[in-house]
């Protein structure tokens, strides 16, 4: 006698269906189909969800993704490779959580926060899920409280608000990481909490920026999540969430954090590699169709909540690498179509020892002067148009004999502009400072010496601006910019230029008559 499956299974349904609801807890359990690559095919797990945890043996864990009509497609974090086929699988009915709270804060964790940094376990018990709703208009109010970076160029010409988006994008080994750290590193004692993802970076790499900010006191104000070069795609693809739900913490306590996410690139590859893995079907460059889709609802989280919600922020600095300086690649495209505003970094600039190498032309942040106090955004409105006039006649400089008085007098402002924005790596300076030494520079007090001396010029100025002007500086980050506090800053550079003395020309004029004459 033959038994067909279909009576097999209308049999036990029957039964199932006779049980009461007191006597047996059904858990749904399903089989490994296949396994490869880290992905498995699922039977069996019908009202499964996406983005639901999954057990299986061997201690290893799976996260489902695609819910198709006859299986699941998951992938493993964990040792893979122990799994096979006919292993059983099943739903924990519970979402993706990642681990947050106060005891991450200076720790290294891998984005399941895991420890990584030997100082023993984390302890919280508090998670959070690692996808979350951005929130809508209404819960949001407008960026209006600056993000100091501590980096005059951008300060000034490109300021970042808190809850704002501002993307830092260039070509390998210009600076990004840079910008983002020392803005950390200006932060450490503002009250903002600082979330530094590493995605596909070397581990030596991580532990040598945890050590840099350590040096500088801004590492127990900051969790480093990390997702190492030598990781499996999955993780490298959930570490900027998991940043993202431990900044949400603070965030929805009505506390102030920033998320660096370095960089969406090294993600958007992860993400690629995974989505062809569970034959997802490839668009442009071999991405899939939802790649845009992938980074908007993770910077779309961050946000400037209204005062009824605790008034807390998150900003959000994603850092994208180009090939060749190409911003009109697939993912850069993506990214500053969502972004708030972005910080270009040019490789030229770069080597010709400008620091940081910001492209003044195409660099904008979309927020503008909302995002700073009244004296910087009263001496930075004439900088960046000196500086975008100063790059439009620099190939003219050689002919410099056969140029008139006025365009002498642009180049000659350019190059001291430039020379005052220079900054060196991990010296982010406080914003009262950078208004007085830009104030200097667009007044035409640094007209009158030779661009090598502005450098010793501007600290000189900022030391005295230290020992006699205290409470100048304090009026200036306090927002003050009234008559009587500008004309102190005029007094106090003009009494210090005198002092510094003019450089004369060959004639023995001062400098500053010669490029009027």
């Amino acid at each position: 006698m033959q038994i067909k499956p279909d009576e097999i299974t209308s049999i036990l349904k029957s039964r199932i269906e006779g049980l009461g609801a007191g006597e047996a807890q059904l858990t749904e359990v399903g089989t490994v189909l296949s396994v490869a690559d880290g992905i498995a095919r699922l039977h069996g797990l019908e009202n499964c969800m996406s983005f639901e945890m999954l057990d299986l043996p061997h201690g290893v864990t799976g996260l489902a993704l695609n819910l198709e009509s006859d299986n699941v497609g998951a992938v493993l974090f964990g040792e893979w490779e122990r799994i096979a086929e006919g292993d059983t699988v099943k739903r924990t009915g519970r979402l993706l959580e990642i681990p947050v709270g106060e005891a991450l804060l200076g720790r290294i964790v891998d984005p399941l926060g895991r420890p990584l940094d030997g100082k023993g376990e984390v302890n919280t018990t508090e998670t959070r899920p690692a996808e979350f709703k951005a929130p809508g208009v209404v819960q949001r109010q407008k960026v209006k409280e600056p993000m100091q970076t501590g980096l005059k160029a951008i300060d000034a010409m490109i300021p970042i608000g808190r809850g704002q988006r501002e993307l830092i994008i260039g070509d390998r080994q210009t600076g990004k990481t840079a910008i983002a750290l020392d803005t950390i590193i200006n932060n450490r004692d503002t009250g903002v909490v600082s979330v530094y993802v590493a995605i596909g970076q070397r581990m030596s790499t991580v532990v040598a920026l945890a050590q840099t900010l350590d040096e500088a006191g801004a590492l127990d104000n900051t969790i480093i999540v990390a997702a190492s070069a030598d990781e499996a795609a999955p993780i490298k693809f959930m570490a900027p969430y998991a940043g993202c739900a431990m900044g949400e913490h603070f965030l929805y306590n009505g506390r102030h954090a920033l998320c660096v996410y370095d960089d969406l690139t090294k993600h958007a590859y992860a993400y690629r590699q995974m989505s062809l893995l569970l034959r997802r079907p490839p668009g442009r460059e071999a991405y899939p169709g939802d790649v845009f889709y992938l980074h908007s609802r993770l910077l779309e989280r961050a946000v400037k909540l209204n005062d009824d919600l605790g008034a807390g922020s998150l900003t959000a600095l994603p850092v994208i690498e180009t090939q060749a300086g190409d911003v009109s690649a697939y993912i850069p495209t993506n990214v500053i179509s969502i972004t708030d505003g972005q910080i270009f970094l040019e490789p030229k600039l770069f080597n010709s020892g400008v620091r940081p190498a910001i492209n003044v032309g195409i660099s904008v942040s979309r927020v503008g002067g909302d995002a700073q106090i009244a004296p910087m955004k009263k001496v930075s409105g004439r900088i960046k148009l000196e500086l975008s006039q100063y790059r439009d006649l620099e190939a003219f400089a050689q002919f410099g004999s056969d140029l008139d008085a006025d365009t002498q007098r642009t180049l000659a402002r350019g190059e001291r502009i430039v020379k005052t924005l220079n900054q060196g790596e991990r010296q982010p300076l406080p914003v009262e400072d950078q208004v007085i030494q830009i104030y200097a520079a667009t007044s035409g007090f640094l007209d009158r010496i030779n661009a090598d001396r502005v450098p010793k010029f501007l600290l000189e100025l900022t030391e005295r601006c230290h020992s006699q002007y205290a409470d100048l500086r304090a009026k200036i980050a306090g927002g003050d910019w009234s008559d009587e506090v500008q004309k102190g800053v005029h007094d106090a550079v003009e009494a210090f230029a005198s002092d510094f003395g003019y450089d004369l020309d060959e004639e023995g004029q001062p400098l500053e008559e010669t490029i009027a004459a």
